[in-house]
């Protein structure tokens, strides 16, 4: 009986606290999700006049009362005003997606619509509240006058208050034009796990999104955008204040070079991009969110239908020098060989290769079963980096002309980098590209960029971004390698759950060079490289295999590999921690797959409830335990062996079967920077 009264008196507290909130308010309205455990109240401030909006999960308040506003050269909404009515509807709809997280998408919504008026415009905030989400924006209107008819939104005031205690995994923004050739802010900063909110970001420009929040030990939540495209500019968090909590903030003015404004135009009547909150008592509704897909769509139809696939990659270990026509004919030979799809060719080709032989390396590529796709720079003007072909992407007469040639020697699709903004000119050039490779029939990968926003949805051609410290870096630095488990364990949760991400490879050399025995030295065993390609989600990935990969690794590697699906029907949230472990299960046709990720130092043993698997013998890939000793006789922690150059000790992958219970448990061990893969 004390149980239930502490119980009881924890609700009625947390209900007293969010009433109490909501009481400083007038209200606008409130509007709950379907299942009525989300809810948001929106009103303006008692005394101030200002708008806010408070949301509450299962009665615990987990945004406190939070500004809402914006100012505009047309209007101050940021201050006093008016409401003036407030409309309340519901939203269904259904629709497919071949290259996200789930195929085919059912989204249902309570709508709320809460009109405010500042001198003689009015603007609309509209809420979308489906079981653990939230989207947001805002809509200008003409007035009766019919004039003004563009708005430049200056600022926005919108904030994110989370209750005391909360602590937060976010990547740092870091200043315009700074990095190896001036080429940042690219969205590839190092996270920082369970930090207390007062903590500075590391450059003093707050945080990039997505932005995950731990709140205590009641929930999660994860804040991003989606739906920005040439028509606005991307955001991100400011640093925390005591007073606001997080601000949406617009670019830095030195971003782009300096060219283009740092705040957005809109046509009145317009809208701004959507504000998402993900909520949950646990991680599952982050990880497995649609959100950013549910409230945009397509801005085009696609010329062709996506092409889903697995691609190799010379340069990520072979670097510039694989550049040349011998070299990329063994890594079509390596693709044809493993039945990918496509083969990636990086930079400087058109000078070490040229365009003549590109169209007759093409031409092989295809008579082998495999596509090429094709580096390019973005420049422009925009940073200093070197790398050709440059001045191609960056108008539109280069794009034609060159997109007409890539469609001729039959190409796939392009991957573009560099960009380093999110400017609103920025956003106009992702777009443009998109666009125009669209009426070519080509897809298009960003590396060196920002997020994406909803885009796999906006632009049917779109495969994915990288937007992280992504795979490259192993290459370059050995530290990058030690933190591989720490960032492909982060990702699920934070980057990924927003939008496809091109994390560049399933690397299945154990060192950083061509012979596979100098350089860099891999922390992560095959198991855990092999079980990335389903905990990280992407419809076109790389398999970073080299060709000696072909005749070192054991067949039942090679063998799953060649059948990794990239495109899947259904995800679930199965385990996991932030920076220290994940399990996903992800559903192709009639097959599931769950891939686990130990990004620690230490062994983890886990039972796994897996109801799709109930009763069910199924395949089973792991790692052989790996000798350890112990740091100092004092420390418990243990360190992996080493051999005797001093190196790092992978541990040995096997394949068997696991018998899962009837009741869908499964027991499992996970080795220090290991990983598992179930198939059934």
């Amino acid at each position: 009986m004390r149980k239930y009264l502490l119980t009881a008196m924890l609700i009625l507290a947390a209900w007293g606290n969010s009433m109490a909130l909501n009481a400083q308010q007038t209200s606008g309205g409130q509007v709950t999700s379907p299942d009525g455990r989300l809810s948001v109240t929106v009103g303006t401030k008692s005394g101030s006049g200002n708008m806010c909006y408070t949301v509450s999960y299962d009665g615990r308040p987990v945004i406190l009362e939070s500004n809402l506003g914006f100012v505009a050269d047309v209007a101050d909404f940021s201050g006093k005003v008016q409401h003036l009515e407030t409309r309340h509807d519901k939203v269904s709809k259904d629709y497919t997606m071949p290259q996200v997280k789930a195929s085919r998408i059912h989204y249902e919504a309570n709508q709320m619509e809460v009109d405010f008026k500042s001198g003689d415009i009015v603007t609309t905030v509209t809420f979308l509240v489906s079981d653990n989400d939230v989207a947001f924006r805002y809509t200008l209107h003409r007035p009766k006058a019919d004039n003004p008819k563009c708005a430049v939104i200056q600022r926005e005031a919108t904030s994110f208050r989370f209750p005391d205690g909360t602590t937060t995994f976010l990547c740092p923004q870091i200043g315009p034009m700074t990095g190896w050739e001036r080429t940042k802010p690219s969205y590839e900063e190092e996270y920082r796990a369970d930090a207390p909110m007062t903590d500075k970001s590391r450059f003093g420009l707050g945080y990039t999104f997505p932005c995950l929040f731990r709140l205590g030990n009641d929930g999660w939540a994860l804040v991003s955008e989606t739906g920005v495209s040439s028509a606005y500019c991307g955001s991100r968090l400011s640093d925390y204040d005591p007073q606001k909590g997080y601000t949406v903030t617009f670019p830095e003015q030195g971003e782009f070079n300096g060219i283009g404004t740092s705040t957005a135009g809109i046509p009145i009547p317009g809208s701004t991009p959507w504000r998402t909150i993900t909520l949950g008592n646990s991680l599952k509704p982050i990880v497995e969110t649609t959100i950013p897909y549910d409230v945009v769509e397509p801005l085009y139809e696609a010329t062709q239908p996506f092409q889903p696939g697995r691609y190799t990659w010379s340069w990520l270990i072979w670097q510039d020098n694989s550049i040349n026509y011998n070299d990329q004919v063994q890594f079509i030979d390596l693709a044809s060989a493993m039945g990918f799809e496509f083969c990636l060719v990086d930079n400087w080709w058109d000078r070490n290769i040229g365009r003549e032989r590109m169209a007759e390396l093409s031409r092989y590529a295809q008579s082998k079963g495999v596509r090429l796709m094709l580096w390019y720079n973005s420049n422009g003007f925009w940073n200093d980096a070197p790398q050709t072909p440059r001045d191609c992407m960056s108008t539109s007469y280069a794009r034609e002309r060159e997109m007409k040639w890539l469609k001729s020697i039959g190409a796939a699709g392009i991957k573009v980098d560099f960009f380093g903004s999110d400017k609103q000119e920025t956003m106009r050039l992702y777009e443009d590209i998109l666009a125009d490779a669209n009426r070519y029939g080509l897809q298009v990968v960003f590396h060196g960029c920002t997020i994406p926003r909803g885009w796999e949805r906006m632009y049917p051609n779109y495969v994915a971004s990288e937007a992280a410290l992504a795979s490259e870096n192993v290459y370059f630095s050995q530290h990058h390698c030690d933190t591989e488990g720490f960032e492909l364990t982060m990702h699920p949760f934070s980057r990924n759950a927003v939008g496809t991400l091109d994390w560049g490879g399933i690397i299945m050399n154990r060192r950083m060079s061509r012979d596979n025995k100098s350089r860099n030295y891999r922390r992560t065993s095959d198991i855990f490289e092999m079980a990335s390609g389903i905990v990280i989600q992407t419809a076109v990935n790389c398999v970073a295999m080299q060709p000696n990969n072909l005749t070192e690794l054991p067949q039942f590697e090679l063998d799953f590999l060649r059948a990794l699906p990239t495109t899947w029907d259904e995800t679930r949230f199965i385990d996991g921690y932030p920076t220290r472990y994940a399990i996903i299960a992800r559903r192709h046709g009639d097959n599931w797959y769950v891939g686990g990720l130990n990004g620690t130092m230490e062994p983890m043993t886990l039972t796994l409830n897996l109801p799709m698997m109930a009763g069910q013998t199924v395949d089973y890939y792991t790692d052989q335990p790996i000798k350890v000793k112990k740091a100092s006789k004092n420390d418990k922690k243990v360190e992996p062996a080493e051999n005797s150059d001093n190196k790092y000790l992978l541990p040995t992958s096997e394949k068997r079967t696991l018998k899962v219970g009837k009741d869908g448990k499964a027991k499992v061990t996970l080795q220090p920077m290991g990983g598992i893969i179930l198939k059934r």
